[in-house]
């Protein structure tokens, strides 16, 4: 048996894992590469020529309907060499529209095994039908129907793994995160969870949420934000929770500013300190 060549695109390093432990489990599977961006994947494609992408929705910059617009407008596709799409995502509600398009499948996080081997079996008929292109073109046709399906119900999150299985974070829950080696800690009220990958990574994912980095090591929601207090040791951002937290000099400015217009901030004024 011809092994099935699968991709993976993802920015969650943890969920990109966990499909990678999967497919490993199925026979006549090979993962033949891995991406967080898919931007970068699409320069990718031509090289790879994987069978099936597993992609996740959501991502920043190019998300996962964008990639598949890019990719249909591609000169090098053709019946023998387009792969099948697979959406992965944490969202149900995209379910029932996906298949009504040309989407392969759509599969939700956290994914279980037999659901996978499912999908794995339906894009070999696919490919063995020399179906992957129409299915493309199909669902470049469908996809502001499913741009139309996401918006605005999706809540943005995180999933993390803790004591043995995937945990979703609603971001608007965060009150910070912090670095913390090669993870970030997400603090949520009382609560903490670890999640693989760095904090310029986390900051860039968070910027359009409502969070600022006021350190090297640190990202903020603002909203969360109560107290600015400045002395000789330095400024220190102060937290709904009453944590407090150092701010780095080179973004004493951002703090400022968000002081500067703390009556137009979600968590309301901020108040200086001393």
């Amino acid at each position: 048996m011809t092994p099935l060549r699968v991709m993976i695109i993802d920015d969650e390093p943890l969920a990109s894992e966990r499909l990678g432990d999967l497919l490993a489990r199925i026979d006549g599977v090979e993962l033949v590469a891995t991406f967080q961006s898919g931007a970068e994947a699409i320069e990718q494609v031509p090289g790879v020529r994987p069978d099936l992408i597993l992609i996740d929705i959501e991502m920043p910059k190019i998300d996962g309907f964008d990639f598949v617009d890019a990719l249909a407008k591609q000169g090098w596709l053709d019946a023998a060499s387009a792969p099948c799409i697979c959406f992965v995502t944490a969202y149900p509600q995209f379910a029932s529209a996906a298949f009504e398009t040309g989407a392969l499948d759509f599969l939700c996080k956290p994914v279980r095994l037999g659901r996978l081997e499912r999908t794995i079996a339906r894009a070999r008929t696919a490919l063995a039908q020399r179906a992957a292109l129409d299915r493309l073109h199909e669902l470049t046709r469908q996809l502001d129907a499913l741009r139309e399906t996401r918006a605005p119900t999706v809540e943005p999150s995180l999933w993390v793994h803790q004591r043995g299985q995937m945990v979703r974070i609603a971001i608007e829950t965060l009150d910070r995160v912090q670095a913390e080696g090669e993870y970030v800690r997400l603090h949520v009220r009382d609560q903490s969870f670890l999640l693989r990958g760095s904090i310029s990574a986390i900051a860039e994912r968070l910027a359009g949420h409502g969070f600022v980095r006021i350190h090297r090591s640190t990202v903020i929601n603002h909203a969360r934000l109560s107290a600015i207090q400045s002395s000789r040791a330095g400024v220190k951002a102060v937290l709904a929770d009453g944590a407090a937290l150092p701010v780095g000099r080179k973004y004493r400015a951002i703090v400022r500013d968000l002081q500067d217009r703390g009556g137009e901030q979600p968590g309301g004024p901020l108040a200086p300190g001393n």
